[in-house]
């Protein structure tokens, strides 16, 4: 396996881990989500919106363990790039379009992580194309 493969499986453990402990946050602490995130509506942050908030992060984060530990896994690649372009549309939205979120570090966090991981993950599919030509080259 390549370098820059396992430096992006550590990537996504390292960000899955993050999730977990967002999770963690969200449903201990709902004002969490209106100090950090949604600052510019914290009246819409109720306990209901950040349990939601909180599973779908439970969700990310267990579809991006899974595949670091099964990278080569295209569908499980796919669904997790796809966990990645969803969390930058949503928050992206939240700030431009919704007005919910101001563009603190708290929503920068989470833009730039998602945009990281997306470049990364493409790049991540060129290696992962090299590596399934060679395993073809070497059964032929």
């Amino acid at each position: 396996m390549s370098r820059f493969l396992n430096v992006l499986r550590s990537w996504l453990v390292m960000v899955s881990v993050i999730a977990a402990g967002n999770t963690l946050q969200s449903f201990r602490d709902h004002s969490f989500l209106s100090e950090k995130l949604y600052t510019a509506g914290p009246g819409l942050v109720n306990g209901l919106q950040a349990r939601t908030f909180g599973v779908w992060t439970l969700l990310s984060s267990v579809i991006r363990c899974l595949c670091a530990i099964d990278i080569r896994n295209r569908t499980l690649y796919y669904i997790t790039l796809f966990t990645f372009f969803l969390a930058l549309v949503h928050f992206l939205s939240e700030v431009f379009i919704y007005h919910t979120a101001a563009l603190t570090i708290g929503v920068m966090a989470p833009l730039m992580v998602a945009s990281f991981s997306i470049l990364g993950m493409l790049i991540g599919l060129q290696y992962l194309e090299v590596e399934a030509l060679s395993q073809n080259k070497k059964k032929n």
